[in-house]
């Protein structure tokens, strides 16, 4: 049967391929160090593919439809933004896995909006490109209504994960699966106040998944996530899908913390530890 042997926290900020070297060079550094225990990681647990949860930014959706979660069941390529200094390339999708946790969920009440062809964006592109390709992996990405009202509801982000590691669960395959969330945590996009970062913030967010508090990621309100980590850290909804899909018990290593004005986020990596 198909499992979940581990999950991981990271961002999909688009300078860090886009312009990196705007920021400190030690901080890029850790940064990059990160990603890269990430593939010795997903290496040492065998994983052969990576479920990358990312949000719905209007290079994606636009304003003209806007799906509280969305699967890619087909051909992928990405990403949609020339200027990430990456070169699209197509990115080998688990077809088999992703139409049954589609079908898994559409059984169980989930009305999935599904893609058959999907352009990525950095939402899951830079994640894919810095901790999936390198690892040679394939990808299910998913995205979710994180970053544009209306926005999916964090209990229901935590139902999402739950059903998602079940139907990896429920599958007949071998298939060795982890699960990316991916997000900043304090930003504000777009806004007067765009390249603050809020540390304290961002250590009580990532103080509840070294103890793998999903709970405490559900009950943050978006009012109180709005005031002190700003309109970006709305997509922690990914991390919490993350957490959720993941069997219980878990506990988070944090492999980097960086509040990095110039990329304007704070920048957080960690895994997910499965229980001994």
């Amino acid at each position: 049967m198909a499992q979940i042997v581990g999950g991981f926290i990271m961002p999909h900020d688009p300078l860090i391929t886009g312009n990196p070297e705007i920021a400190d060079p030690a901080q890029v550094a850790a940064v990059e160090a990160a990603f890269a225990r990430v593939v010795e990681r997903v290496k040492a647990l065998k994983a052969d593919t990576a479920i990358v949860i990312g949000d719905d930014h209007f290079t994606m959706f636009g304003p003209h439809c806007l799906p509280p979660y969305l699967i890619g069941i087909g051909d992928v390529e990405g990403p949609e933004e020339n200027w990430l200094r990456i070169e699209r390339y197509t990115v080998p999708n688990n077809t088999a896995l992703a139409e049954h946790i589609m079908n898994f969920g559409f059984d169980r009440g989930f009305d999935w909006a599904v893609a058959k062809s999907l352009v990525l964006d950095h939402g899951t592109m830079i994640p894919i490109h810095k901790a999936v390709t390198p690892a040679g992996m394939r990808t299910i990405p998913i995205y979710t209504a994180a970053g544009v009202t209306p926005l999916l509801r964090t209990k229901r982000a935590k139902e999402l994960g739950q059903m998602i590691g079940a139907a990896v669960a429920a599958f007949p395959g071998d298939d060795r699966v982890v699960v990316y969330g991916t997000g900043g945590i304090s930003h504000w996009v777009g806004t007067a106040e765009m390249g603050r970062v809020n540390p304290e913030f961002d250590r009580l967010v990532l103080g509840m998944v070294e103890r793998g508090d999903v709970d405490g990621l559900v009950n943050l309100s978006d009012e109180y996530v709005l005031e002190h980590g700003g309109n970006g850290a709305l997509e922690i909804r990914n991390w919490i899908v993350a957490m959720a899909a993941m069997p219980a018990g878990i506990r988070g290593e944090l492999f980097c913390y960086e509040p990095m004005p110039p990329w304007i986020t704070g920048i957080g990596i960690a895994e997910l530890k499965l229980a001994a």
